[in-house]
């Protein structure tokens, strides 16, 4: 049993463990590198050093220091935000700090192979075949060996064989070691274990300010190395106090009296995984991180000695496959923004090879018809994005189209997804089918338009498509995917009636999740701000979807529900009282996730649309600039997230709020606002600042024009950052 596991493991997955091994191998170098290019910090107390660094920066806000000495300034000065690396002896400025790109693409590469939250998924699992394949080489080889005693025993045997083993005995521990604690603070990432002890409730602060840091008690008993984050009261907010985490806690400092307010101590659970993280990664610990480091260039050597070992008498098990675009008599291709296109093309997939014609589905991004060599027709289901633009599963393929010299050969079909609601209802799909015309593609059957994922509409189709194919197709229930859970709501707060815009904001109990749902994300196992969930209302059919203003570490889901006339199920949720429950599944949305960068980021939204964008905020412990331009009717009705709002801007969350009225004595919307601030706006964006809004079309539209003026005395236009990917919208 365990040959067979440890060789399946190792063959299967040799490409995987090599490159997390080789990244890790290499980023080992960046913290010893940095260790030992810091200067030794002086003995100087931490209030002088912090006051020293106050008077060098401008606009200072946090200092903070790596487990590796670098001691790093943040500032927000004249608009402009800054990073500084400062001398720990002399707490001089050295030079501006700037991350490197290339580290932060092996981080990336290292912890989820550059595909997001479904490759951290990936690589726990990797570490998991780590650790297995390390505690199965030990046990064949100890059986080898005569036993245990003779583990270190002189290896005799061909070459492949033998170096397989010795680089096993050498590097197998440290291997064991990097795979237990990634999986541990993989585990500790997602919330399978205990978060490290945060900072303690905020008492009453004195409500006066001006003391220096060099004048503060709690500070002089601390030298620099002790210190992980020093972050500074707001200028002129005298609430606000001094926040200090050390290596033994955290906590909070009245910046009028110095005293310290309260205190949270680290755990034992907490220091040990502290202590891990430092071993895993070098920060702190650089010469374990250089042999850990070390050890991992074992793995490609011993994946291809073991290659070699098995190498002529590979017998690879057999199975369902999904079918290969080169094996399919049907490619269905698909372009969709949030998914949801996709549950219909699964369907149809299921359907077509049920019928006989085994079913490809893909991306209209990976459009490739050389690829579709056996393909008796080819099906693109295209959803629109936004206000008519194309969805990010189809990005480039109306260019690829047009390149081809000959259209394919196999017949095509189009079918689009919309709201008819929208002014360009199935905009991207209409341009698919131009496209296709133009290029003299034979057509299978006409273009038709699916208006909010009309099921009997795509049950007709379907029923035409088998016509057209002589293909007895039948669809399985449009639910089948879908993992329902009951949401219990928790709690409700409602705003807008005086001005006939009723909005509540509605918090549901989380779901329980089994230890596999957090592992794999499943159903509510794993989700963040922006992303759905999909309500079905009593006497429903169909979804509608909401985004969420939580994350899964928040511990509950919210939402934001505007009472619609005639909304089915607007009108449930309106209507839902605390104890209650409805029926609801997630949809991830990671085209309107925040970026996991560090730019600024401009927030804009209208009514309801503040949902996912106060999700934002919520979870930016981090203090990433972000600047909120929210538009609602009336300050005492439908301020949804009122006082949140103060909280988060007062706490360093949010940089600035912007609030416009549309009935008050001076009545304007979110796009006015946006112009009457035009050149701080424009300075950001020209410095890099990502835009995300979330509203009505209406609304949206106002925004881009808005916009589109601000940027052109720099020559910059909303389309050009979508291209770039850094205006995103999420409109209804």
């Amino acid at each position: 049993m365990i040959r067979p596991l440890h060789r399946w493991v190792g063959l299967v997955l040799a490409l995987f463990i090599s490159v997390t091994a080789l990244s890790g191998a290499v980023l080992a170098l960046y913290p010893a590198a940095e260790t030992y290019t810091t200067p030794s910090p002086s003995d100087m107390d931490l209030g002088s050093f912090a006051a020293r660094v106050q008077e060098a920066v401008p606009g200072l806000e946090q200092i903070r220091r790596s487990p590796t000495g670098k001691i790093t300034a943040y500032a927000f000065n004249d608009g402009e935000a800054s990073q500084w690396t400062i001398d720990p002896a002399s707490a001089e400025v050295v030079a501006p700090s700037e991350k490197s790109a290339t580290y932060g693409w092996l981080v990336d590469l290292h912890r989820a192979f550059l595909v997001g939250d479904a490759g951290r998924y990936l690589v726990a699992f990797i570490s998991l075949a780590m650790a297995t394949l390390s505690i199965s080489g030990f046990v064949m080889t100890a059986r080898r060996l005569g036993g245990w005693r003779k583990l270190l025993a002189p290896i005799k045997g061909p070459f492949a064989s033998r170096w397989h083993m010795e680089l096993g005995r050498i590097a197998g521990v440290a291997l064991l070691f990097s795979a237990l604690s990634g999986m541990w603070l993989f585990a500790y990432s997602i919330g399978v274990l205990p978060k490290i002890a945060g900072l303690p409730a905020l008492p009453a602060v004195s409500g006066t300010g001006g003391l220096s840091p060099v004048d503060i008690a709690a500070f002089k008993d601390l030298t620099v190395e002790h210190l992980k984050s020093l972050t500074f009261p707001r200028a002129g907010n005298l609430r606000d106090v001094f926040t200090l985490a050390t290596d033994t806690g955290s906590g909070y400092v009245d910046q009028g009296t110095g005293a310290l307010l309260a205190w949270s101590e680290l755990g034992p659970l907490d220091r040990f995984t502290v202590l891990l993280h430092a071993l895993h990664t070098g920060k702190g610990a650089a010469i374990v991180g250089l042999f850990l480091g070390l050890a991992a260039l074992s793995v490609p050597l011993m994946s291809l000695t073991g290659v070699m070992l098995q190498a002529g008498r590979l017998v690879w098990p057999t199975g369902r496959k999904k079918i290969a675009a080169q094996e399919a008599r049907t490619v269905i291709l698909v372009g969709s923004e949030g998914g949801t296109t996709y549950a219909f093309a699964n369907r149809l997939a299921r359907a077509l090879s049920a019928a006989g014609s085994p079913a490809h589905v893909g991306d209209m991004k990976d459009f490739e018809p050389a690829r579709y060599r056996q393909a008796e027709r080819i099906l693109l289901l295209a959803a629109t994005s936004g206000d008519g633009d194309c969805p990010a599963s189809a990005k480039g393929f109306l260019t690829r189209l047009a390149a081809l010299d000959d259209a394919p050969t196999a017949p095509v079909a189009v079918l689009g997804f919309g709201d008819s609601s929208f002014e360009n209802y199935c905009a991207y799909a209409e341009a698919v089918a131009d496209a296709a015309c133009l290029a003299n593609w034979v057509e299978l059957m006409p273009l038709q338009l699916i208006d909010n994922q009309s099921e009997g509409t795509f049950t007709d189709w379907v029923e035409r498509l088998g016509e057209a194919t002589g293909l007895s197709l039948s669809l399985d229930a449009s639910d089948s995917t879908q993992q329902f859970s009951e949401l219990k709501l928790i709690s409700r707060r409602d705003y807008g009636f005086d001005v006939q815009a009723p909005t509540s904001i509605l918090r549901f109990e989380l779901p329980s999740r089994s230890a596999w749902e957090r592992l794999t994300g499943k159903g509510f196992g794993a989700f963040q701000a922006g992303d759905l969930i999909g309500v079905v209302p009593e006497g429903g059919s169909r979804a509608r979807y909401y985004s969420l203003a939580s994350g899964s570490d928040d511990g509950f889901l919210e939402i934001c529900v505007r009472k619609q006339p005639g909304g089915l199920c607007s009108g449930q949720l309106s209507e839902l009282e605390p104890g209650q429950t409805a029926r609801a599944f997630l949809r991830t949305n990671p085209a309107f996730h925040m970026a996991s960068d560090e730019a600024p980021v401009i927030l804009i939204g209208a009514g309801a649309g503040i949902a996912p964008l106060a999700g934002f905020v919520r979870a930016n412990q981090m203090h990433r600039p972000i600047y909120l331009y929210f538009g609602v009717r009336s300050e005492k009705s439908d301020l949804v997230y009122g006082p949140e709002l103060a909280r988060w801007q007062d706490d360093g969350r949010l940089c600035a709020t912007s609030l416009a009225y549309s009935r008050s004595a001076r009545p304007a919307y979110v796009q006015d606002v946006l112009r009457r601030d035009g050149e701080t706006v424009r300075k950001l964006i020209a410095d890099g600042a990502r835009i995300m809004v979330c509203g009505g079309r209406g609304m949206a539209a106002g925004v881009r024009d808005a916009l589109g003026d601000i940027l052109s005395p720099v020559s910059l236009e909303p389309g050009s950052l979508k291209a770039e990917g850094r205006y995103v919208e999420d409109v209804f």
